[in-house]
């Protein structure tokens, strides 16, 4: 059943998210030209413009259920200079870690003055914790999230059991997500890194004032 948040909390919210979906297909896309493979950049894809990135369907998804996606940046990793399997780790690592860098520039920004602003205090927070959502989310270890293809390119034996749970993976992530399961494990993790970096925020604040 669809539960759509009020036009208020839509409009501190498209910011976090239309930011967060972006930064992160650009990571992949940008660590994966680094690495050898110009196919995001052929295809317009190493730009902030957030239509590059930014899926319709997908963000309406997000408002309406709290799941959703962006456009897939596009890697072809025989391109890759090196160990491929060591460069999808890699490229599938950056989104992630994009969207860790954006709470964290997040909470600078809150300490250094950023609640001052019209909506500020609301829009920053968003921020921060959507980015954690996204950051934390997009680890498991599921098909097709991220997670997945660190786990692969750590995992030094046989890849089988990564190629069968493909399969399924959609269907699995699925399950977890509609069954609630995800969000009550993933709370004992973005909970703390949410209140850590309202934490830096503070200490910011402190050093300014």
């Amino acid at each position: 059943m669809f539960n759509l948040p009020s036009l208020y909390e839509m409009g501190i919210m498209l910011p976090a998210i239309v930011l967060g979906l972006t930064f992160h297909e650009l990571a992949h896309g940008w660590v994966a030209d680094r690495l050898g493979d110009a196919t995001a950049r052929y295809q317009g894809r190493l730009t902030l413009n957030p239509l590059a990135h930014v899926d319709v369907i997908g963000l309406i998804m997000l408002f309406a259920v709290g799941f959703g996606w962006a456009k897939p940046v596009p890697v072809n990793p025989y391109n890759f200079r090196g160990d491929m399997r060591q460069g999808i780790m890699l490229v599938s690592l950056a989104g992630p870690a994009a969207n860790m860098l954006l709470a964290i520039a997040g909470s600078v920004a809150l300490g250094l003055g950023a609640w001052k602003l019209p909506y500020g205090q609301d829009i920053v927070l968003k921020i921060i914790y959507i980015n954690v959502i996204l950051a934390v989310f997009n680890l498991l270890p599921v098909p097709p999230l991220d997670g997945s293809k660190i786990l692969a390119g750590l995992w030094s034996g046989q890849q089988q059991w990564l190629y069968t749970l493909e399969n399924y993976g959609t269907i699995i992530l699925l399950l977890l997500l509609f069954t609630g399961i995800i969000g009550k494990v993933l709370r004992w993790i973005i909970v703390p890194l949410y209140h850590t970096l309202i934490g830096l925020a503070k200490a910011v604040a402190f050093l300014v004032s």
